[in-house]
């Protein structure tokens, strides 16, 4: 039987802490009550103990995705919902989620909904998930939210390890080159310094050559405080971009990146639209199906437009001409879902919109990375020509002065 910690109060209010044992949290909260105690918070023990151990340990993508897959196939198979999470929990091979089913199930059985239990896990199921399970249970088409939770999932998964595997050897070069180009300025440059002193007294220094040497002395002088800089920076950086003005800034400067941007915003797009399609094809009103779908873009500005399209929609206006406002919707989708708007269709033309846009926006990505490799190539080269050019001009002069 699992304990419990609790936090309760006496009938002087005086607080009393301690373990009990229990089936659930229900019933470890009616013994305090027996005992003529008010409970505050009740916690499983074991799993405070086990959050400790696991809390830094992050769940798969590839683990979710099997997870939502089998759920949805105990379920239509029949399998209670209780018993379906209890075998999955015995079966998953990540102890992390193991525990976090577990915990599901805990909460389900004291009656909470299987959507609310997911959200109190936000570091395992991301909203995009969370809501598609809450809007199935709503619906009454949780099986086919959760196939629909399980392909998004390994398709996105599928995505990242595509372009992981494509930048490992881009990413590669420029760690390499770096480290190369700055072992260069810092111990070999220097070294020519004193050697183009005569050239320097006489003013026929190039002046490429005196940026590379002052740069070289910098680095040489300052480098330690330099990479201390960068990385006390790089904390505060990604301390920011936790907030939520945080999230938003970041959220805008990638829509900016040259080409990349443009890849981004259209994946963003295609995951709106497969999701409000698939929401209004179960019977979940237009409102709510843009609630929810917009919260699973994973990217604010676009969410916000949403939202305010949900305003125009509750005013009675059409959802087409407030998305062609905000800027981020290409024509050619704003246009196919005002003729949807017209014909009644919208949930079966989402769909195929959102179909259309992650083949071209997958093409597009793969040009990117294909590219990315020579442009690398390209960058090192020229650093490493600047290098040589620098090095190389005061040695020509000197030659063509002798």
């Amino acid at each position: 039987m699992p304990s419990f910690a609790y936090v309760a109060r006496d009938l002087t209010g005086q607080k009393v802490t301690g373990l009990l044992e229990a089936t659930s949290e229900r019933e470890a909260a009616s013994n305090l009550a027996s005992r003529s105690l008010f409970p505050v918070e009740v916690r499983p023990a074991a799993t405070r103990r086990l959050n400790f151990q696991l809390g830094n340990k992050r769940v798969k993508g590839q683990d979710l995705a099997i997870f939502f897959s089998q759920l949805a196939s105990l379920l239509r198979s029949g399998v209670p919902m209780l018993r379906s999470l209890h075998v999955l929990s015995e079966q998953s091979s990540s102890p992390r989620l193991c525990e976090v089913i577990k915990e599901i199930r805990s909460k389900v059985e004291d009656g909470e909904s299987i959507g609310d239990a997911f959200a109190r896990h936000p570091q395992v199921f991301s909203e995009m998930s969370t809501n598609m399970v809450r809007a199935g249970v709503e619906g009454g088409f949780l099986e086919d939210a959760l196939e629909r939770v399980a392909s998004f999932t390994e398709m996105q998964e599928d995505l990242k390890g595509r372009t992981i595997s494509a930048l490992a050897y881009p990413v590669f070069l420029a760690v390499m080159g770096t480290g190369v180009v700055a072992g260069l300025l810092i111990f070999f440059v220097p070294s020519f310094d004193k050697m183009f002193d005569r050239l320097r007294k006489k003013g026929e220094m190039p002046q490429i050559t005196e940026y590379l040497l002052g740069f070289s002395n910098l680095l040489q002088s300052y480098g330690l405080y330099l990479l201390i800089a960068a990385i006390i920076f790089g904390i505060v950086l990604r301390t920011q971009l936790k907030t939520e003005r945080g999230k938003e800034i970041a959220d805008r400067v990638k829509l900016k990146i040259p080409v990349l941007g443009n890849i981004l915003m259209s994946l963003s797009v295609a995951r709106f639209c497969r999701i409000l399609g698939t929401l209004l094809g179960n019977g979940v009103p237009i409102l709510r199906s843009l609630d929810i779908s917009r919260s699973a873009t994973g990217n604010r500005l676009l969410s916000q437009s949403i939202a305010q399209a949900t305003e125009n929609i509750t005013a009675g206006q059409s959802l087409a001409k407030p998305l062609q406002q905000s800027g981020y919707f290409p024509q050619t989708v704003v246009e196919m879902i005002g003729v949807a708007e017209e014909s009644n269709s919208l949930e079966t033309v989402l769909p195929q919109i959102a179909e259309g846009l992650e083949k071209r926006t997958f093409r597009q990505l793969d040009l990117f990375v294909r590219l990315l490799e020579p442009m690398m190539l390209l960058v090192m080269a020229a650093v490493v020509m600047f290098v040589v050019l620098s090095l190389m001009l005061p040695v020509i002069r000197s030659s063509s002065a002798i």
